[in-house]
């Protein structure tokens, strides 16, 4: 197998090296590889504002980090460091440092994610031409730019896509230390140091792919065993360092002068990553999660069907797994045609290390029975990007081999099959396009099995259809994916309908499971309810008990839906059926409260002009403008007035911070002006208003998150401070006692 010089680059100015790139590549090598970057970074920026704020809990966050050189270290919700997000900062701080730079808003929030999408996808690059050559670079940048799940995560607020980037990043380092053994050490301190700022992202996430990295190192590495056992502890002090420095500050720094660590019940970073962010993660026991545990097995859970089938699911299917069985297939292939080359081969260890990168996190992804979303299969993205180019590279040089030509059709053939079949899960967009993708893929499939025997461009023209046909459905799904806004805290890319629960208002919206149930439901129950039928338990996080099912904050009865309507009504468009009986009055498409509720929870929405001159009246005043149960609740206020608000139990409303005792030190102090509750009965104008596509759900008056202390402080402040309605919204003024 021939392989791809590493020379070096060509003489001249930097200019000239930029234009020209590598002294021996063939003249269209350097401007193919600008034009890939430059045709990425278009898509990515096309129709950007039209995710507004996209997950306003990350957005609020950054508002505070570019007010706050305070908030921007801990990551707090609020420029006043009531509370963090539930995770590190690291996601935060390019966004932070633009918006300080530049201002608030929608371009300066999401460009630095489009900026890392660009990057992930030369990054990407140089790791696979190095070995496989400009071709081979070039199909896995592509692959990677137009995998639907990256066109959203890349487009979004949420740490997946700095966590995408540092992972490439570290393989790359990884990559070049396998290459010799000269210098092997400087590469693997860096790759130490990307694991240490991934972990900053999203915690232990970042290491799931170490393993097969270190182990592919420690075995086809150049060199005594002695020193690359050295070169690894090392690379591991320098992972230790880049993210324990941080780590370090935040526990030893005392906790009543820093915020809360949001996420946590124990007000303790560690408590966070080994737990809710950690191995709750994995078998479901996360404390302060509104949802359940998959069962394993097959079965489904509170969080989606897990197994081996799960990136293939009708959930999951359209974000990711387009070119998933090419790049298993090409994984085998590729490990088969370097299994004799020698222990230090850089081809072999390429596949092992970008193929084990995949396997350890498709594993896991497959059978975690904790919080799982659809969007964090883009980790994949990368790893299974760089198999198909790769695999496609290698299969090619050899296709003179019957088997190798043999290969590369089942591979294509593949594709099409599963991209016929999963265009076939949204039978009404584009009915065209799915029969295009069978009938082009099978006779390409067909033609490369005569590749080493037709001309050379006749063979590379049946192999570009074979890559067109691979590559339609994604695109299309792609380009679905960047016609529209994405808002929330749970988005999907591709077309509403193309996964199982669509996209909810702004592409977001609410995951439901089989028998109807909300994550941590059963049979139709909201998340922690017990009973059944109309009306009986089945509350929503924070409810207290009764007749009705909850939102957080709701106080109304349940109107009962039938059949698994939603009350008055079917269920929205890409919203599947079996919605729970008994769902809150006001929990439909049409207007809606804002303070409490799902769609609290899960989505911000844009905020009435009445609400925000009342709390900018007099802001200078108070430490907060107003506090409210749940993230996303008071995110929609602060990014409004650009004042911090008090996120009470933070994401999901369960943290204890504050408690009792804290939030009435801070009310005689004079620092919040107001609670805010829901809308008047759920089903008058929305607390926020009601969001673009009218799609905001309704809670009712002043709430409690699932935490305990929460419902005390909704029951003190309704007992003991009057109730104004500021358009629509329930306010409760926290200087007028009654």
């Amino acid at each position: 197998m021939s392989t791809a010089a590493h020379a070096a680059p060509s003489r001249g100015g930097p200019l000239v090296r930029f234009r020209r790139g590598r002294a021996e590549d063939a003249p269209w090598v350097r401007p193919a590889f600008l034009g890939l970057l430059a045709v990425t970074t278009a898509l990515y920026l096309w129709n950007l504002s039209a995710s507004g704020y996209a997950n306003s809990f990350y957005s609020a966050a950054v508002q505070a980090g570019g007010e706050s050189w305070k908030a921007f270290f801990f990551g707090s919700l609020d420029a006043a460091n009531a509370i963090t997000v539930d995770k590190p900062p690291a996601a935060l701080w390019p966004m932070a440092l633009s918006v300080r730079l530049f201002g608030l808003g929608s371009w300066q929030i999401l460009v630095p994610e489009v900026l890392m999408g660009v990057a992930t996808v030369a990054v990407l690059y140089a790791a696979v031409r190095r070995r496989f050559g400009a071709g081979a670079g070039l199909i896995a940048g592509a692959v990677l730019a137009l995998t639907p799940v990256a066109a959203l995560m890349f487009r979004f607020n949420n740490p997946d896509a700095l966590l995408a980037l540092l992972m490439t990043v570290a393989v790359y380092c990884v990559l070049r230390a396998l290459e010799q053994e000269k210098g092997a050490a400087k590469w693997l301190v860096w790759a130490g140091v990307a694991f240490g700022f991934a972990f900053l992202a999203k915690t232990l996430q970042a290491f799931l792919i170490l393993p097969p990295l270190a182990l592919v190192y420690g075995v086809c590495a150049p060199g005594a065993i002695g020193r690359r056992i050295g070169r690894l502890a090392l690379a591991g002090l320098a992972m230790i360092v880049a993210a324990g420095w941080w780590v370090a500050l935040v526990e030893l720094w005392p906790a009543a002068s820093r915020p809360y660590v949001g996420g946590s019940q124990n007000n303790s970073f560690l408590e966070l990553t080994f737990g809710y962010n950690g191995l709750g993660r994995i078998n479901g026991n996360e404390t302060g999660s509104v949802g359940g545990g998959g069962r394993g097995g097959g079965q489904s859970g509170g969080w989606g069907e897990t197994g081996i089938g799960r990136m293939f699911n009708d959930s999951i299917g359209g974000q990711i797994s387009w070119l998933l069985p090419a790049a298993l297939i090409l994984l085998v292939a590729g490990l088969v045609v370097t299994w004799r080359a020698p222990r230090t081969d850089t081809a072999r260890s390429a596949f092992l290390v970008w193929g084990g990168s995949l396997l350890i996190t498709l594993a896991v992804f497959s059978f975690m029975a904790g919080i799982f979303h659809e969007y964090y299969t883009v980790a994949l993205a990368p790893y299974l990007a760089a198999l198909v180019g790769m695999g496609a590279a290698v299969l090619w040089e050899e296709r003179t081999r019957w088997l190798a030509s043999a290969a590369l059709a089942v591979t294509v053939a593949a594709t099409a099959v599963w991209g016929w079949t999963l265009l076939g899960r949204a039978p009404d967009w584009l009915p065209w396009l799915r029969w295009t993708v069978l009938v082009a893929g099978s006779v390409a499939a067909l033609g490369l099995l005569f590749a080493g025997r037709i001309d050379r461009r006749l063979g590379l023209a049946v192999a570009g259809l074979g890559l067109a046909a691979g590559l339609a459905g994604p695109f299309a799904y792609t380009l679905e994916t960047l016609g529209s806004g994405h808002q929330g805290s749970i988005v999907t890319a591709g077309p509403a309908g193309g996964a199982m629960g669509g996209r909810g208002p702004g592409g977001g919206g609410m995951r439901m499971f089989e028998g109807g149930a909300f994550p941590g439901g059963q049979g139709g129950q909201m998340p922690g309810g017990q009973g059944q039928g109309q009306g009986q338990g089945g509350q929503m996080p924070g409810g207290q008990g009764g007749q009705g099912g909850q939102m957080p904050g709701g106080q109304g009865q349940a109107q009962g839906g039938q059949g698994g309507q939603m009350p008055g009504g079917t269920p929205p468009q890409g919203m599947p059926q079996g919605m729970p009986q008994g769902m809150p009055q006001g929990m439909s498409r049409g207007e809606g409260g804002g303070g409490g509720g799902m769609g609290g929870l899960l989505n911000g929405a844009s905020v009435g002009t009445e609400a925000k001159a009342a709390l900018l009246a007099d802001a200078d005043d108070y430490t907060w403008v107003a506090a409210t149960v749940g993230a996303q609740n008071a995110a929609s206020y602060q990014l409004a007035t650009e004042k911090p608000v008090m996120a009470i139990g933070g994401f999901n409303g369960s943290d204890p911070s504050p408690t009792l005792a804290q939030f009435k030190q801070y009310v005689a102090e004079g620092k919040i002006h107001y609670f805010v509750g829901g809308s008047e009965s759920g089903t008058g104008e929305s607390a926020t208003g009601t969001g673009e596509d009218g799609g905001r759900m309704g809670g009712g008056g002043p709430g409690g998150g699932p935490g305990g202390g929460n419902s005390e402080i909704s029951t003190w402040v309704s007992e003991t401070f009057e109730k104004v309605t500021i358009g629509g919204a329930t306010f409760y003024d926290l200087t007028q006692e009654k």
